[in-house]
């Protein structure tokens, strides 16, 4: 039965949404008679739901349907044509049908709907048979006759349904008047007798009673009072109802995948715009100063200004106001008091501040939570408060306002606040934290204690608290949501947590870096800062780097080190440290680049790789490259697990880039000419390197990629077989590690073109042969920084 009742519903949404488009195409068809297509759509329309209404017996229906059928299918084959008369009844006919299916979606049936379809089932059936049918209209009265000679001692109200239908489009305009004429004279004797047998039957005064305000003085007030509420009811009733229209049109019910979809969508435009972006900043360096860039820079900045725009407008239909949590409070709030015996108001505020629809859904548990640890935890009984010169009435604020991109939810309460110090002993007797670890800690940091899993203050186990798994919930929530969750408390004052989520999990502002190859998007909502600190600046303690920023000790890890990134570690005399900071933990990452802040478009990893730990999701950034977006919650505690000092390995790294003779440096030679490269070994024996060889850029390429030892140079061809010069140099930028490697073109092409071709591509020098082999030998040692003792 369910099965058969999700069917007809499924039908009953295509019928109407097929019917309504019907009106618009039969109107268009009477334009276009000849227009085959549109007869052939019309026509689908009408089989269709003959076949469907067939299937689930609605016989009514399907008559209707199927002699509309067979009308159009006439007019399909040019057997007749589509007049005036034709589309009246077969509008007609769409006007029953509709009729027919609102019958069915209220009752479930067509059978006792009251609608007569015999009428214009005549006509249809008229036409298939090439008849007029407005000349058989007649003959459905007829046949009933007896029926009809009946109706007026039936029904009185209606003196004129015994008149026959008349041709009236055949008829002078004066036959028309008299006629008219004549049925009003009707109308008006039949009206006259009617009130007669009224009277005669004692209802006299029911006749009278319209007439009763003309026949009252007009002055007096209480006779106009009774039909002036009506007669103003009636315009009151209209605009209701044009008000209610009104309000119907302006609301439309989305189902939430198509928003899904539409955000979808948006995103994939965002991605465009910033791809959009980057393009024109590459074109506006390599054209500096010509006319079209001003035009190009309009366009961009209107469809980037615009694309923001859209992806607003689309979040905003996706919003809720937090209300529809918050409302669910105050009922909680009140039983708590009375479970706890103690008095507490909550006081909500900013409740109309909006949410995405899929955020609203998830921060309904970390708010039971926290306000449950407020009422339980925070504020004290009416005796203590009494005690303590508070008022008896406890009180729990509940408030959300808007920060950027962000929503904040604080709740306050006025209770005893959180003690540090006994959060740190209880910690230590439930084996959460050693007494060293204790001793380091700032009140900040210990109040964090409370999100630990299995931590409670409460003394005794109830239906309100003491299993130590709320808060720990609250956090592992509030973090799924790429959320931060903060406490501030003071003793005997009270405590407050403060919430920060995104405004929408689809879109966000990234922090994009670089680790070697590897690109990454940090949630900037977990960025604090970023610093550039000198090798001296960097401390090992217990095997551990540590950095100290200001006035606080930070963990520092590479994030090469917590993804496991193969790296060379540059010894650069300053690097990258990107502060990252989640609730009451703050970590320093050292990166190998900051790329620059971005939007980002959160697409999901897959089935396959969705578990991957430390990686919330991808992105494509406006370069085209795919960016993995770091789960700053996972990371933290991937960086936990890392015990790698950074100085040892810097050292390490220098010490095996020493170079203690000129055969240390290694340069390779990349021509298809072996006579040139015969030449190029020749001039840099007197140098005492070591020199590779490649005879095309394809081969050069892999050895740069897959060389046991870094090189130092490479020399060049610019014509070569497989890959020429060009790419090749192209090639090797697009790594990381060797953005350095001094590539060094030699080439018989001299042009200006050539060279800006060979610059733009990444070559550091460029040699025109023929050359000296001073020269050569000059150049090459310039770019390695090899000393001699000459």
């Amino acid at each position: 039965m369910d099965d058969m009742q999700e069917i007809m519903e499924d039908f009953l949404i295509e019928a109407f949404e097929m019917v309504d488009q019907l009106d618009q195409d039969l109107v268009e068809l009477e334009s276009n008679p000849e227009d085959l297509e549109l007869l052939n759509r019309i026509f689908r329309v009408a089989h269709t739901i003959k076949g469907s209404s067939s299937f689930l017996n609605f016989d009514i229906l399907t008559s209707l349907t199927h002699n509309m059928e067979d009308v159009l299918n006439k007019a399909r084959r040019d057997e007749l044509k589509i007049t005036p008369d034709v589309m009246d009844v077969v509008l007609l006919s769409i006007d029953l049908m509709k009729a027919l299916l609102q019958a069915i979606r209220d009752s479930g049936t067509d059978a006792n709907s009251g609608i007569d379809i015999s009428d214009a089932v005549t006509k249809l059936q008229a036409i298939s048979q090439g008849s007029s049918p407005v000349a058989e209209a007649p003959e459905p009265s007829a046949k009933p006759a007896k029926p009809q000679e009946t109706t007026p001692q039936s029904d009185p109200s209606n003196p004129l349904a015994d008149e026959p239908d008349k041709d009236y489009a055949h008829m002078s305009s004066d036959e028309v008047e008299a006629e008219i004429e004549r049925l009003l004279q009707k109308r008006q004797e039949a009206d006259k007798q009617m009130r007669a047998q009224k009277r005669a039957s004692g209802q006299a005064s029911d006749v009278q009673a319209p007439k009763a305000p003309a026949e009252a003085p007009a002055p007096t007030a209480t006779t106009p009072a009774k039909p002036s509420p009506k007669t103003e009811g009636k315009p009151a009733a209209g605009k209701d109802e044009g008000k209610v229209a009104t309000s119907v049109e302006q609301t439309v019910r989305v189902d939430v995948r198509r928003l899904d979809n539409l955000m979808n969508l948006i995103g994939e435009l965002v991605l465009g715009k910033n791809r959009l972006i980057k393009i024109y900043g590459d074109v506006e360096e390599r054209y500096d100063g010509e006319k079209f860039l001003e035009e190009l820079n309009q366009v961009v900045s209107s469809i980037s200004s615009v694309t923001t725009d859209l992806q607003l407008a689309v979040m905003k239909t996706r919003m809720q106001p937090v209300g529809k949590v918050f409302n669910k409070f105050p009922r909680m709030v009140r039983d708590l008091s009375r479970e706890l015996k103690k008095s507490i108001d909550l006081v909500i505020t900013g409740e109309e501040t909006e949410l995405d629809k899929s955020i609203v859904e998830e921060i309904g548990d970390p708010l039971i939570h926290i306000i449950r640890n407020s009422c339980d935890h925070g504020v004290e009984s009416p005796e203590d408060r009494k005690a303590l010169g508070k008022p008896e009435i406890g009180r729990v604020d509940l408030k959300a306002y808007n920060e950027g991109n962000h929503i904040v939810i604080e709740i306050t309460d006025d209770g005893k606040g959180l003690d540090a110090e006994m959060l740190k002993l209880k910690a230590i007797e439930k084996g959460l934290i050693s007494e060293k670890e204790a001793d380091s800690m700032t009140d900040k940091e210990a109040f964090g204690i409370i999100f630990k899993p299995g931590f409670s203050t409460a003394k005794t186990i109830s239906n309100v608290s003491g299993r130590g798994v709320g808060m720990d919930v609250v956090k592992t929530n509030v973090e799924k949501l790429n959320g931060i969750i903060e406490i501030d408390s003071e003793k005997g004052v009270g405590t407050t947590f403060k919430l920060k989520i995104p405004l929408t999990l689809a879109i966000i502002q990234a922090l994009l870096v670089g680790a070697q190859e590897e690109y990454y998007a940090i949630p900037l909502s977990s960025v604090i800062e970023t610093v550039r600190i000198g090798q001296d600046e960097i401390y090992s303690v217990d095997g551990k780097s540590v950095l100290r920023l200001r006035d606080e000790v930070l963990s520092l890890v590479r994030l090469a080190d917590i993804f496991g990134v193969d790296s060379v570690l540059e010894t650069a005399s300053e690097v990258y440290v990107v502060i990252i900071a989640l609730a009451e933990q703050k970590i320093g990452v050292i990166v190998d680049y900051l790329i620059g802040q971005e939007e980002v478009v959160i697409k999901s990893l897959g089935y396959y790789l969705k578990s991957t730990r430390g990686i919330a999701g991808a992105t494509v950034r406006g370069d085209g490259k795919i960016t993995l977006i770091v789960d700053v919650a996972a990371m933290m505690e991937m960086a936990k697990e890392v015990k790698v000092s950074i100085n040892a390995v810097m050292e390490e790294a220098q010490s095996s880039k020493a170079k203690t003779a000129p055969s240390d440096y290694i340069v390779l030679a990349i021509d298809d000419s072996n006579t040139d490269r015969a030449i190029m070994k020749k001039c840099l024996k007197t140098l005492g390197v070591t020199v590779l060889e490649a005879s095309n850029g394809l081969e050069g390429l892999e050895i740069v990629k897959n060389s046991d030892k870094p090189l130092d140079a490479v020399l060049v061809d610019i014509e070569m077989p497989k890959m020429d010069g060009y790419t090749f140099a192209a090639e090797v930028r697009k790594y990381n590690k060797f953005k350095n490697l001094p590539l060094i073109a030699v080439t018989s092409r001299t042009s200006k073109t050539d060279r800006m071709r060979g610059v733009e591509s990444g070559m550091t020098e460029y040699i025109t042969k023929p050359y000296t082999p001073e020269y050569l030998v000059n150049v090459v040692k310039r770019n390695i920084n090899l000393v001699t003792g000459e």
